[in-house]
């Protein structure tokens, strides 16, 4: 049943993605819409009435970011010439002086390799560029996102206690405990970790994208917002929000080293605050997920199913840590891991 399931995932794991995100906010949604079905409103009424709040508080939202969003584009848009400009000068200046080093072949030619370079990267990005466009499933994806997401999560909001019901009718009688215990042990931790990690994400894209803006870099509302949010996936917002924000900050800047510097540490500084500060707080340590295991968990899904398994990498991660303390447990507590074989009482 596992090698099935994972079977397909794998093989539909290009439509997903919506339906994975409406589970998400269906997920956490429900202690909602059971406290108002608990005061006498009507389950659908109370999903219906979340689902279109929640995402119209989302739209709302991006409605205010998107013109400040565009606007920090074009700006940046327009700088790149000059920005090309001047990088191709300062290689012009390495490659003049590389070009009088003396080799033991003779004179350094260093202006073909840089060539060479520059038609290969040329070839790379058409090749990606044919490969995007040739990807149908992407605007696909898109209009799922904004059409099928909202009626996944009302759905499943309306309709999870019939589920959780028909799901536990199906359980075998003699370790139906067993799995309930392990799934509401699942649902504890995943709930702690979600809702923290949400909290911590709006902290971060807050901070990043306020200092950022502080000091002055160029699209840094955009980048800041965009590193925040991308670390619902743990060290890869802060990782992809680095890159992205030191690049600009050294086309923008170049050769001073006082804002790629500023913007480190920012995205030091940040981490730092999730590692020891945040997570800690929010989140606890209860949750029992070393952070290797996080990455390596974010590494597997992503190349197994790609953005769903990014999505996905987490909550599975936590619950194979449930399943796997249980299975240490029954073992610890079996003749197998006893020091002495239990003696056999005759009968």
């Amino acid at each position: 049943m596992l090698a099935g399931l994972m079977l397909g995932l794998w093989l539909l794991r290009s439509i997903l993605l919506p339906f994975v995100l409406g589970m998400a906010a269906g997920f956490l949604l429900d202690p909602l819409v059971s406290w108002l079905e608990r005061r006498g409103v009507p389950r659908s009424w109370a999903a219906s009435v979340l689902v279109v709040g929640s995402y119209g508080a989302g739209g709302l939202v991006g409605l205010l970011l998107v013109p400040v969003a565009i606007e920090q584009a074009r700006a940046f848009l327009a700088r790149v010439p000059a920005w090309l400009d001047r990088a191709m000068a300062v290689l012009d200046r390495v490659a003049a002086g590389a070009l009088a080093w003396p080799t033991p072949r003779g004179t350094l030619d260093l202006s073909a390799a840089m060539d060479a370079v520059l038609g290969r990267a040329g070839d790379l990005a058409g090749e990606m560029a044919s490969r995007v466009l040739s990807q149908g499933w992407a605007l696909a994806n898109v209009l799922g996102l904004l059409a099928i997401t909202p009626f996944v999560a009302y759905y499943l909001l309306r309709d999870w206690p019939r589920l959780v019901a028909a799901v536990d009718d199906a359980l075998p009688r003699p370790h139906a405990e067993t799995i309930r215990a392990l799934a509401r042990e699942s649902e504890r931790l995943l709930s702690r970790f979600v809702r923290g990690q949400i909290i911590v994400c709006l902290a971060l894209a807050l901070f990043y994208a306020l200092a950022l803006t502080a000091i002055g870099l160029d699209g840094g509302l955009v980048i800041g917002l965009g590193a925040g949010f991308a670390s619902f996936i743990p060290y890869l917002g802060t990782a992809a929000g680095l890159v992205a924000s030191v690049g600009q900050a050294l086309a923008q800047a170049w050769p001073a080293p006082g804002l790629p510097l500023l913007v480190f540490a920012i995205f030091v500084t940040g981490q730092v605050m999730t590692d020891y500060v945040l997570a800690p707080w929010l989140i606890g340590e209860r949750v029992g997920l070393h952070p290797l295991w996080v990455i390596f968990a974010v590494f597997a899904g992503g190349a197994l199913f790609g953005a769903v398994g990014l999505l996905l990498a987490v909550p599975a991660g936590v619950v194979l840590a449930v399943i796997v303390r249980h299975a240490i447990a029954r073992y610890k507590a079996s003749a197998l891991y006893a020091d002495s074989p239990p003696s056999v009482q005759p009968r």
